[in-house]
């Protein structure tokens, strides 16, 4: 019997996801686990892998179409037998149903054995079997994959091996472009095309204001110094960041004003009793915002474990695409203080009411007590919100909240 290749759900809000290469063709011969197609949803990439062993007998979605999820994408089994029920538009197969647990991919297909699907980074042409950190620094690097052998488990290209090549100069370095070419075209990636929809949504669509202020920063960096000099006795203890503890001053600045912590629904407002923080982070696929939820319970050490891991999951490929949902934060933190900007205007990620835009620490003169002026550190902070939700004073006092939060700050008053 024909078996048909389903695309998989990948966390239960995606509802279509695009099909950005295939590596096989109608008439191969394919066998369990070989990769037959790399496919996205709005902010990671994945892998399907063959189910089964047999021959492709149709390909019903071509490279970049965009397929609702649990649609038959394909169909495989003995040459010559009907596929006639798993046409798109034919009686519908039997399609898998799934388990309801948040996050949770339901099976790429469904007749015999299970689908594996393996977060990936870039496209590649080859049925390579390669990780995410794996093949971004590959592709960074211009490496050619067949003169690498595969030290992880099933004889995939792990990150390592990756490293030993560079190491061996076994790399070959992407070729200067043609110093008489003017130009070079780049088509958007399916990545970026859905984050310009988001940001050009989310300017015409909503009242967006920015208030910019600063904050003296000289107990932050105390208490960052006192982290590091710690770390340097105890290399076990948790390396907490400047980042980490500006969110913090900004989950208890939300407690004082919840207002902030709220969506805007067009005829409602959603205020919510918790904290789920949303973190911007900036990975090689283009810029994703996972959040951290119940973040408002978390001692300074859990947070800071937790912001780290969700960072590493969106670089990697493998953050939850439930996290990744713009509803699933209430407010956001987008800190570029690392780049040394000195001042900037976050855009909302709707229908969160208010984002939080953390800027480089920079000095300049301020009275330091008694009279005597000197050089004093100061962390610039830009909070863009939605005029429809919020009026010019509460963001103002919020923003004033978050301010003392830092020039007050306490490390073990946040522990």
């Amino acid at each position: 019997m024909a078996i048909p290749v389903i695309m998989p759900r990948q966390g239960q809000s995606v509802e279509t996801c695009i099909i950005t290469k295939w590596f096989i063709k109608k008439g191969d011969r394919v066998k369990q686990g070989d990769i037959l197609f790399s496919y996205e949803t709005d902010k990671a990439a994945f892998d399907f892998e063959s189910p089964d062993e047999g021959t492709i007998l149709e390909i019903f979605y071509p490279e970049g179409s965009e397929v609702p999820v649990l649609a038959t994408v394909a169909v495989m089994g003995i040459p010559g037998e009907s596929f006639a029920p798993f046409v798109p538009g034919a009686h519908p197969a039997q399609k898998p149903e799934p388990s309801g647990l948040p996050g949770e991919a339901t099976p790429g297909a469904v007749i015999s054995g299970p689908a594996f699907q393996h977060p990936v980074h870039e496209q590649d042409h080859t049925k390579v079997r390669i990780s995410p950190r794996a093949r971004r620094l590959a592709a960074d690097r211009g490496l050619n994959l067949a003169g690498i052998s595969g030290s992880g488990p099933g004889g995939r290209i792990i990150f390592s091996d990756i490293e030993r090549a560079i190491a061996d100069s076994r790399l070959k370095e992407p070729a200067p472009a043609d110093e008489t070419t003017e130009y070079t075209d780049q088509p958007l990636s399916n990545i970026r095309k859905l984050i310009s929809k988001a940001m050009y949504d989310s300017l015409h669509n909503s009242a967006q204001l920015t208030h910019h202020m600063s904050a003296d920063a000289r107990k932050l960096l105390e208490a960052r110094k006192r982290i590091k000099d710690d770390l340097a006795g105890d290399a076990r203890r948790p390396d907490i960041t400047l980042n980490d503890m500006i969110c913090m001053c900004v989950i208890k600045a939300l407690r004082s004003y919840p207002d902030i912590n709220s969506h805007f629904l067009g005829d409602r407002i959603r205020t919510f009793n918790h904290v789920h923080l949303g973190i911007a982070v900036d990975t090689q696929r283009g810029l994703i915002v996972p959040a951290v939820r119940n973040a408002g319970s978390m001692t300074i050490e859990t947070l800071s474990e937790k912001l780290r891991a969700a960072a590493d999951a969106c670089k990697t490929g493998n953050i939850d695409p439930e996290l990744i949902k713009s509803t699933s934060a209430s407010f956001t933190v987008s800190n570029l203080g690392n780049y040394g900007v000195e001042m900037f205007t976050p855009v909302l990620n709707l229908p969160q009411v208010a984002i939080l835009g953390v800027c480089t620490v920079t000095y300049r003169p301020a009275d330091t007590g008694n009279g005597i002026f000197g050089f004093v550190p100061f962390i610039g902070l830009s909070l863009t919100y939605d005029h429809r939700a919020v009026d010019g004073g509460p963001a103002t006092l919020f923003l004033r909240e978050v301010k003392k939060q830092i020039e007050g700050f306490a490390l073990l008053e946040s522990q």
